[in-house]
């Protein structure tokens, strides 16, 4: 699919100003230059950057609403999909305050870049959490491409304070994950299919206790 299908399929999902794809069309050229040495996004993914990463962070925006203060990015690599809900959110006029949290100084330096070329207003925090104790503060949390659920359930529960929902991109092993998670864990949660892939889930956690 060529870039212009790839728009095409973006807008029969979702109808944005033209500033906000402008926003996106800057972050395309951004992240295409930056791949060249940072390695951010799978070359092979490079021809199919609106369908495999903007339209797909880009559909957690409907689990989002004006209510949600603050959303946290777990593991945010290129900004997906933390950045591309900071434009999201600011094309629907969301007050949300978005913070990403990149282990790689490389990257978490990239996001900064990008965030000021894109004129947007979100936090980049440096740090690894899986080996950081800080508390994350968030009534909102979201994960892609991050760490199997089980680990990122037993991240949460020893870290997460004041969090009311939390949004987990999932691919074909989703179901297996869960089923096994479910094991240890009590988990109240809804379930979508992604929009970009029939194999692929988006799971809204609402509750979560260990067993």
């Amino acid at each position: 699919m060529d870039k212009f299908a790839q728009i095409d399929t973006f807008s029969s999902y979702y109808q944005v100003s033209r500033e906000t794809m402008k926003r996106l069309n800057n972050f395309e050229k951004i992240l295409i230059e930056a791949n060249k040495d940072l390695n951010l996004i799978g070359k092979s993914t490079i021809k199919d950057i609106w369908h495999r990463h903007f339209l797909d962070s880009f559909q957690a925006i409907d689990f989002i609403d004006k209510n949600d203060k603050i959303l946290v990015d777990i593991g945010s690599g290129a900004g997906f999909p933390g950045l591309v809900l900071a434009i999201a959110a600011k094309d629907k006029k969301f007050p949300l305050k978005v913070r990403l949290i990149e282990k790689s100084r490389k990257k978490a330096e990239f996001l900064e870049r990008t965030i000021k070329q894109l004129n947007l207003s979100v936090q980049v925090i440096n740090e690894n959490v899986l080996e950081e104790t800080k508390t994350l503060e968030s009534d909102l949390l979201v994960i892609r491409a991050f760490k199997p659920l089980s680990i990122i359930l037993k991240l949460i529960h020893n870290n997460a304070t004041n969090w009311e929902k939390i949004i987990i991109f999932q691919g074909k092993t989703g179901k297996l994950e869960l089923l096994e998670a479910s094991k240890a864990w009590d988990i109240e949660y809804k379930q979508r299919v992604s929009i970009t892939n029939n194999d692929s889930m988006i799971l809204e956690i609402n509750k979560l206790k260990k067993k």
